[in-house]
C-alpha cells in the first residue's frame, strides 16, 4: 500500500490554503514532490470583518492575505474563490438549528464535508483537478486494487483523522494530505515553513469556531436565537434554577450552571438532558452521564459499507481518545455498544469508527442509552 501523496505521476493538485502554517506547508510539499498545484483560499464570509480579526488561519482577510504571500514564496498560482453562501447555509445555520434542537454539533466537521470536499472538490473536478490538498494530519493509503483507505496521522497527537471521517471513497480518491506521515512536532513544522521562506511560520494556531468573531459561542446563539427563560431541574424535575436558553448548554457541562441549591450529596452535578420543547434542562451527578449504547443516523463510509456486526474502536470528539465498541449498520442507521460505559456523549456530535488505523466510516448521533435510564 502507498500514501497517495507518493504517486509517480504528476498530478494537478489544488492546494486549499487557509492562511495558515499547516496548509501552506502542505503546498509547499505537493509543489516539491512534481506536482502542478494552484493554491486557492476560500473566502467563508460575505462580511469577513464580522469573523475573527487577527492571525488565525481560517477566515479573515489577513488570512486571504497570508495564504497570497506563502503562494508567492511557493511560486503557484493564487485565487480566491467565494463560498460564503454555501458555508453560511451549509454550516453557520446548520449549526444555529442542531444548538437550537438541543444537539451538539461539530461545524470543523461538517465544514470538510459539505465545503472542502463537497462544494470546493466538485469545483475542482470540474476544472480539469486531479486531486485537492489540504493541511489536514492523516493519510489516504492506496492498496494494490486501487482503493483507497482513510487512516490515522503518523504522529497520534497531530491526527485529524475524525474530522474527516465524513469522506466517502469517491472523495478520498481525490484527496491528498502531505503532512499525514509527518512524525514531527509542530515547533518542527514551523521549522519547515521558516526554511521555505513561509512568514506564517510563526502564525499561532486556530482553536476556535472561526465564526464566531468573539469566541462567546452562547452569546453568539442568543443573538440569533434571542433569550428564553427556562428551567433547571433535578432528575425528579425540582426546580433548581432558570437560564436564559437551552442552547447555550451541553450534555456533560459542569460549569456555567449557576445552580444555588446544592446537591443532596455535596458532589458536582453535570447537565444530563436538554429538551429544547419544554425549555428545560436537567442536571444531575457524574454517573448518570454513563452511556452504555447509541443510536447513530447519515453514516458516511470510508469505503465499503460494513455489512453485519463488528467490532472497533470509537472517537467520540475532536480531541477524545478510543473506545472498544460493537457496531451495526441497521435500516440506514447504526447501532452502537460500549464494551464500557463512556461519559459526556452528545446528540449531534460524530462517532467515528475505526479498525486499527483505518478510518471505517462516520455517523451522527441521535440518541443514547443510559445505565440507569434512556435518553
Amino acid at each position: 500500500m502507498t500514501d497517495t501523496p507518493q504517486r509517480t505521476r504528476p498530478l494537478r493538485v489544488l492546494a486549499a490554503m487557509s492562511g495558515g502554517v499547516d496548509s501552506a506547508v502542505a503546498a509547499a510539499r505537493a509543489a516539491e514532490a512534481g506536482h502542478d498545484v494552484t493554491g486557492v483560499h476560500l473566502a467563508l464570509s460575505a462580511n469577513p470583518q464580522s469573523f475573527r480579526t487577527g492571525a488565525r488561519g481560517c477566515c479573515t482577510i489577513e488570512d486571504s492575505r497570508d495564504a497570497r504571500r506563502a503562494a508567492d514564496v511557493i511560486g503557484i498560482p493564487f485565487y480566491v474563490w467565494d463560498l460564503a453562501d454555501r458555508f453560511r447555509e451549509d454550516v453557520v445555520e446548520d449549526f444555529i438549528a442542531e444548538y437550537e434542537a438541543g444537539r451538539t454539533p461539530n461545524p470543523c466537521l461538517r465544514c470538510n464535508e459539505k465545503i472542502k470536499f463537497a462544494a470546493l472538490l466538485d469545483k475542482a473536478l470540474a476544472l480539469g483537478f486531479d486531486a485537492v490538498c489540504t493541511g489536514h494530519y492523516a493519510k489516504v493509503i492506496v492498496n494494490e486494487d486501487g482503493s483507497r483507505e482513510l487512516h490515522r496521522a503518523s504522529d497520534m497527537a497531530k491526527d485529524q483523522s475524525y474530522v474527516l471521517g465524513v469522506l466517502d471513497d469517491k472523495q478520498l480518491a481525490h484527496a491528498m494530505f502531505p503532512l499525514g506521515d509527518t512524525v514531527t512536532t509542530k515547533e518542527e513544522i514551523r521549522a519547515e515553513a521558516e526554511r521555505r521562506g513561509l512568514a506564517v511560520a510563526k502564525k499561532p494556531d486556530s482553536h476556535d469556531i472561526c465564526f464566531i468573531a468573539d469566541g462567546d459561542t452562547q452569546g453568539f446563539l442568543a443573538r440569533r436565537l434571542g433569550k428564553a427563560e427556562g428551567d433547571i431541574v433535578d432528575e425528579s424535575g425540582t426546580k433548581l434554577g432558570t437560564h436564559e436558553g437551552a442552547y447555550g448548554f451541553t450534555i456533560g457541562q459542569r460549569k456555567g450552571l449557576r445552580i444555588g441549591t446544592p446537591a443532596p450529596d455535596g458532589k458536582p452535578r453535570y447537565v444530563l438532558d436538554i429538551s429544547p420543547v419544554t425549555n428545560t434542562v436537567t442536571v444531575g451527578p457524574a454517573a448518570a452521564l454513563d452511556v452504555t449504547a447509541l443510536t447513530a443516523i447519515k453514516p458516511r463510509w470510508c469505503g465499503t459499507a460494513p455489512t453485519g456486526p463488528g467490532t472497533y474502536t470509537a472517537q467520540l470528539r475532536a480531541h477524545g481518545g478510543e473506545t472498544e465498541v460493537t457496531a451495526e449498520p441497521v435500516d440506514g442507521e447504526l447501532r452502537v455498544t460500549f464494551a464500557e460505559p463512556v461519559r459526556g456523549v452528545a446528540p449531534g456530535q460524530a462517532i467515528v469508527l475505526y479498525d486499527g488505523t483505518r478510518v471505517v466510516g462516520s455517523a451522527t448521533i441521535a440518541s443514547t442509552t443510559r445505565a440507569t435510564a434512556s435518553v
